[in-house]
């Protein structure tokens, strides 16, 4: 086939991909697929690697293990100064924080450079590989999303398309590592895609379905076994299961808190970024030899607390340990998420809050099991955000309608008091610190993307700012133009002149023009977004506004009416993607 057929099949099959949607579908099941595999290959190598290390026996994970030889902990340094070394070279290969998922989503409209996905995966690998208490949760949704936004932007599809194959990749991914393709769904919707649409139901359902039959044919063992709840009967009950949702709000502030104060401690001390990891790691040595359950994301360790029955002292122990190993994994250097450590945490919440609850109130015993689960839902949704998503991880996990309806109530209470009294989720957090404002992956690109800059129209004549307003009057005669600008002897912005103004009855034609303008600081610069220039014009109150550089020179002219205009055709214009609107 000559390269002529081959750029001329390229288009057809682009043009196929943006145009129809059933194609787009089974372009959806093909990234689902790949992220699916991409993330039960990943889950392998580290979970060998860590095998490797411990030297654990058989198929345990090394959450689970009862006790680790000391000479097994040099790994954690190790592997601090081999991720050290790693984000060396990749500061010289590229010097900017990588793009996440959720970021993309937002800011970028599902656009993920290829070499990000190849930094956060890298790095979240060794971080967990290595035995850092980090999950892989980042680096599947990173290579599930960044796989299918390489696609995309091979096929050159729509922005709107672009974020729902993003989300369709990451969902895959998610839903393959916990064999629960519900869940995968709905981490799409609600953390990537940032809302419910019809337009995105369709492919990012089959994207799961196809990343979990995937990671089922690969033979993958789900991150989550399946458990048997014990039943609501009272009432009381679900005002109790209610508690641990507030509860759980409460750890997950505390939690992102706590690492976002540990981060800017360890950089107040100007340790060496590089540096950093290698001391956690030697931070990380005394916690795991206390309890190995501190280690990894810890999905041996909920396991096990899934079925044990450990006393309240164990319990209270390997929580605290758990928070602290996160807070320093995290803290100093090591890249990965709190999905799987917040489930784990979750848990170990509901079984402390259990028993505590029958201390103090004799009697009126809360199942540890249900109780168990319903924490781990909540404090996730805290953490990670997503109600439905950790609901139907339960229901997956569980089978049981009745214990979900009672997650979900419990997830609803977290998610809102998180956001009353916090705001963000971890992801989001971390991206404010970083300076970004979104709380979501809702897009907001677009708002990024028009600035002053791009809608601005050319700036009309402009007069100097000392003639006279009868010079002003013969160069603008009334009906010639609404406003004129003026500038200084240095030609810098120096104000506007409604022409009508200076036709006005009573004005001395001796003085100067400069007496009729508005204040001069009344001004954009062209890199405000335009949703900084509708509150620029609230605030001011005009009709119109110069934009003008870094030194004062004018650049163009803004109206009101022209830049509410624009914004509402590129909110309808995002809403018709989003929801997939002809």
């Amino acid at each position: 086939m000559s390269l002529q057929k081959v750029f001329r099949f390229g288009i057809a099959l682009r043009r196929r991909f943006r145009q129809s949607e059933a194609t787009f579908i089974l372009l959806s099941v093909v990234v689902g697929a790949v992220g699916g595999g991409l993330a039960v290959l990943l889950g392998a190598a580290a979970h060998r690697l860590q095998r490797w290390l411990y030297h654990l026996p058989g198929t345990m994970r090394l959450s689970a293990a009862p006790h680790l030889e000391a000479s097994t902990l040099i790994a954690l340094p190790l592997g601090g100064a081999l991720l050290g070394l790693l984000m060396l070279a990749l500061d010289r290969w590229r010097r900017r924080t990588p793009v996440d998922v959720v970021e993309a989503n937002a800011l970028h409209g599902g656009a993920v450079p290829f070499r990000d996905t190849l930094s956060v995966t890298g790095q979240t690998f060794v971080s967990n590989g290595f035995g850092a208490s980090v999950g892989l949760e980042a680096a599947y949704a990173q290579i599930g999303g960044g796989i299918a936004s390489v696609l995309g932007k091979w096929l050159s599809l729509r922005r709107g398309d672009m974020r729902v194959l993003v989300g369709a990749g990451t969902g895959a991914a998610i839903g393959a590592a916990f064999g629960a393709p519900l869940t995968g769904a709905f981490y799409a919707f609600e953390i990537v895609i940032g809302a419910y649409t019809p337009a995105a139901i369709a492919p990012v359902a089959a994207a799961a379905i196809a990343g979990v039959a995937t990671a089922r044919t690969m033979g993958a063992v789900p991150y989550l076994i399946t458990v048997d709840s014990t039943g609501i009967s009272r009432n009381l009950d679900y005002l109790a299961f209610v508690g641990i949702g507030i509860v759980c709000a409460l750890t997950g502030i505390i939690l992102m808190r706590a690492v976002s104060l540990l981060e800017q401690g360890v950089r107040w001390t100007k340790l060496p970024p590089a540096a950093r990891p290698f001391v956690g790691g030697l931070l990380l040595m005394p916690i795991a030899h206390i309890s190995p359950q501190a280690l990894s994301a810890g999905h041996g360790a909920l396991h096990l607390a899934l079925a044990g029955d450990a006393p309240l002292k164990i319990l209270c122990i390997i929580f605290a340990l758990k928070m602290l190993a996160s807070c320093i994994s995290l803290g100093f250097g090591f890249r990965g998420g709190l999905f799987f450590a917040s489930l784990f945490l979750g848990v170990m919440v509901g079984r402390i809050y259990g028993d505590v609850t029958e201390l103090l109130l004799p009697g009126q015993h809360l199942w540890a099991q249900d109780a168990a689960l319903v924490g781990m839902a909540a404090l996730a949704v805290s953490v990670v955000g997503g109600p439905m998503t950790m609901s139907f991880l339960v229901l997956e996990a569980t089978r049981d309608f009745a214990l979900t309806g009672i997650v979900l109530t419990a997830s609803l209470v977290a998610s809102a008091l998180v956001r009353e009294l916090f705001g963000y989720s971890f992801s989001t957090w971390r991206l404010h610190l970083r300076g970004e404002v979104i709380k979501s992956a809702r897009d907001i690109g677009w708002v990024r993307q028009l600035t002053a800059g791009r809608m601005m129209r050319k700036a009309p004549v402009a007069v100097p700012a000392d003639i006279s307003i009868a010079e002003f009057r013969r160069r603008n005669p009334l009906g010639s133009t609404s406003r004129v600008i003026l500038i200084d002897e240095d030609e810098h912005y120096a104000g506007m002149v409604p022409t009508t103004r200076a036709y006005a009855d009573g004005v001395d034609l001796d003085d100067p023009v400069d007496t009729l303008t508005r204040r001069p600081d009344e001004t954009v610069t062209p890199d405000r977004n335009i949703a900084e220039v509708m509150q620029a014009f609230d605030r001011l109150g005009v009709d119109d506004l110069a934009v003008v550089d870094g030194d004062g020179g004018v650049l163009g002219l803004l109206t009101e009416s022209h830049v509410r205009k624009r914004y509402a055709d590129e909110l309808e214009k995002a809403q018709r993607e989003l929801f997939g609107e002809s």
